[in-house]
This record gives C-alpha cells, structure tokens and sequence, in this order.
C-alpha cells in the first residue's frame, strides 16, 4: 500500500510540474517556428540569417543559464527545507551575475554585429540580413536574464503554472506581432528580419513586465532591492560551486553547438536552410525532455534539501529509467514529422532533400539528448553533482564530434548529411558513461546549510 502511495505522489508531482515546464518550452520554440516558417515562406534566406544571428543569443544564454541553474539548484533545495531568507540572497545573486552578461552581450550586438555574423558564415546576403536582426534584437538580450530569474523562482516555488502562462501569453504576442511586422499590416510596411527582431524586443518586455508584477502576488519570492546591495559570503560560494561548472559544462557544449551551425553555414545556403528547419523542429521535440528534467532538478532537490535522501535516491532511479522511454517517444515524433514539415516550409529541391536526410539522423540522436538531458541536467544537478558534464563534453564533443566535423567540412568534402551525423555523435557516445556515473550516487546530497 505505502508503494502504491508512493508511486501515486511521485507521478502526480512530476505531471504537475513537467507539463507547465514543458508548456513553456514549447511555447518559447514556437517563436523560432514562427520566425522560421513566416521568414522561410519568402525567402530561405530570411529564415537562414535569422537562425544563425540568433546564435549569438544561444550564447548568451550559456553564461544566463548557469546563473539561473545554480538559482534552481540551491533554490530548490532551500524551498524543500523553507528557508525563504536564502531564497531571497540567491535570488539576488543570480540577478546581478544575469545584469553583467546582458549588458555584455547588448554592446557587441547593438555596436559589432557584422563581426559576429562573420563567425557564423561567409555568404554575404545572410551577413547583412542578420547585421539588420541585431542591431534590433540587441536590446531585447538586456532584458532576458532577468525575466528568466523570475521565470526559475516561479517554477521551484510551486508557482510552474503562473511561469507557463507569463510564458505563453507573450509568445502569443510575439507570433502575431511577428505576422504584422513582417508581412506587413494595419499600415505597417513588411520589415522581413529587422519585424521579427522588433517583435522579439516587444515580447520580452512584456514578459518582464508581467514577471515582476505576479511575484508581488501572495506565496511568491520577489526581488528585494536591499538583497542587491548584500553579499552573503557563504550562499555565494555555494552558489559558484554549483554554477561554476555549469558555466564550464555550458561553455564547451554551447561554443561547440554553435560550431556546429557554423559547419552548415559554410556548406551553402541549402544546407544552413534545412539545418535552420532541422534545428527549430528537434527543439520542438526536446521539450518533452527538457520538462522532465526540470521536473526532477526541483522534485529530487526539494527532497534533498529537506533531508530525505533516500527518497531522493529513489526519485532519481525512477527518472532515469523514464529518460529511455522520454527517447523512445521522441525518436517516433521526429520520424513522423518529417513529411509534415517539408509539406509547410518553401525549400529549394536541395535543401528539402538535406533536411530528409537531417530528420533521419535526429530520430536516433533523440535518444541520447533524452537520457542525458534528464539524467545530467536533471538528477545530477539536483545534488550538486556538475563536474561531470564538462568532463564528458570535453571528451565526446571536443575529442571526437568536432574533430570529425572539421575534417569533413573544411578537409575531406563529406556529404552535408555524414557532416551532420558527426555533430550528433557526441549524444549517442556518452550514455555509457554517463549510466556508469550515475550508479556512484554522488549526486545524493543535501547542499543547504
């Protein structure tokens, strides 16, 4: 009776929280649909210089998101031990690192944006496409850290609901505004590029607005300005021992990510187009994975932190074994959708026939990025257990993924689609060792204080 209980908690919690995280995520990967499907029905260019002009925010989201995962690590657990003080100290640290890297990232935007896209690419017509979407963008990635402060406090203080719907209201605003700004309508000239950038901007004010006005509801943490102004030595240090190599692990899979999109950026413009479509459906598609894993960061944290580590331990065995059925189902829905996104999207023969041959690959890649998104970013984060990815990464991508990528491309003059595989061989090669790591426990800890 006390297992059936248990099994009846454990899948109660893991909906309640898993559907509105994966929610939002979905609805934050419908922009990059939005954005591809409107910019690619009237030109593939379009929708070519977007994809990799936003690359630049990918980046900045590296160095955000080991900011608001140290916050949803220690912040889970000190939820689960209710210790509202240390919410408030963290929360205030993890905007202040967030205010640094946005303002960074706003400068070399807004002011050298034709040096970035030149990283990315050397076709000149997505060069000057994506110098327009940034010298615009730029001012949306002063806002974004912040909102995503506010979005992680939400979802590990019970409050997943409320971070869904701030989510999805203003991806909806987003997507219309993105139809009017560029096509063109209520007397506004189409914009092309430069009105989804001015759309993105709209947006995220509006999600920041809206964050910072339910989190002087009742029941939810806000951001006490005093907070700012204080240092809590012992929290902060807690703090970078969690998200320093998380930083690290960012680092090395997103410059490597990035690298990648780079490969297919100077293979030709068909094959940058079918990598754009190829990369918005995938996120689509992980954000089953990637609700599960926040799911079981906050539901084993909260264990954790309240001292239960033995329920703990049990959660994290349970996820593991739900990340090769997350695979499975995922692995199905990037098979099927193949036919149905050539049918929406206005591709050259060529790149339509790159991106059948994309989608073929991404089926068995789905697999991987499941079990390790939940089992690495999930259930070893929840104990603070976050060296491990930058190792692995440093191995499988660095040491084999991108070595092979680079012979091909710029040595060897492989086919687009054995160029692509090899950026997907990373996901594939380390589930061993990740499973082997995960059967030491070390990620079954208690890290308050």
């Amino acid at each position: 009776m006390k297992t059936i209980e248990f099994d009846t908690h454990f899948y109660k919690k893991l909906w309640t929280l898993m559907v509105p995280i994966m929610v939002q995520n979905l609805m934050l990967a419908l922009v990059a649909v939005a954005d591809a499907f409107m910019l690619g029905g009237m030109d593939q260019n379009y929708m070519s210089a977007v994809s990799l002009a936003t690359q630049i925010q990918f980046i900045q989201n590296m160095f955000l998101s080991a900011a608001t995962a140290g916050l949803a690590i220690l912040g889970a657990q000190y939820w689960g031990k209710q210790d509202i003080k240390a919410l408030d100290d963290i929360f205030a640290l993890a905007i202040r690192i967030c205010g640094v890297v946005s303002v960074l990232f706003f400068v070399a935007c807004a002011f050298f944006p034709r040096y970035l896209m030149l990283i990315f690419t050397n076709e000149p017509v997505l060069i000057d496409y994506g110098v327009s979407y940034l010298k615009i963008a730029s001012f949306s990635y002063l806002l974004t850290g912040f909102s995503q402060c506010y979005i992680v406090m939400m979802k590990i203080s019970e409050h997943a609901g409320t971070a869904a719907a701030v989510s999805s209201i203003t991806v909806l605003i987003n997507i219309v505004l993105n139809a009017v700004f560029i096509y063109g309508a209520f007397g506004i000239e189409s914009m092309n590029v430069r009105g989804a950038a001015l759309a993105t901007l709209i947006s995220r004010v509006l999600e920041l607005m809206l964050s910072i006005t339910f989190s002087y509801r009742p029941g939810y943490i806000r951001l006490k300005i005093r907070e700012l102004l204080v240092r809590n030595k012992e929290l902060s240090a807690d703090f970078m021992k969690c998200s320093g190599p998380i930083l690290g692990a960012s680092l090395v899979w997103g410059i490597g990510f990035t690298s990648y999109s780079t490969f297919m950026g100077h293979m030709g413009t068909d094959a940058a187009a079918a990598n754009s479509v190829a990369a918005v459906v995938r996120d689509i598609i992980c954000c089953l994975s990637a609700g599960i894993s926040s799911a079981a960061g906050i539901m084993i944290g909260n264990e954790l932190g309240a001292g239960n580590l033995k329920r703990g331990k049990a959660y994290g065995i349970r996820m593991a074994k739900l990340s090769f059925l997350c695979g499975a189902v995922m692995t199905v829905l990037m098979a099927v959708s193949a036919p149905v996104i050539l049918h929406f999207v206005k591709l050259t023969p060529q790149a339509a026939e790159y991106l059948k041959q994309l989608f073929g690959v991404l089926a068995l890649y789905m697999i991987g990025r499941s079990v390790n998104e939940i089992i690495i970013n999930g259930v070893f984060g929840s104990g603070g257990d976050t060296m491990f990815d930058m190792y692995s990464l440093a191995v499988t991508m660095w040491g084999i993924a991108i070595p092979l990528a680079v012979a091909g491309t710029y040595f060897l003059n492989w086919p687009v689609v054995v160029v692509y595989a090899c950026t997907c061989v990373d996901e594939v090669g380390k589930i061993p060792w990740t499973l082997i790591h995960f059967k030491k426990y070390k990620w079954v800890k208690d890290l308050t204080r």
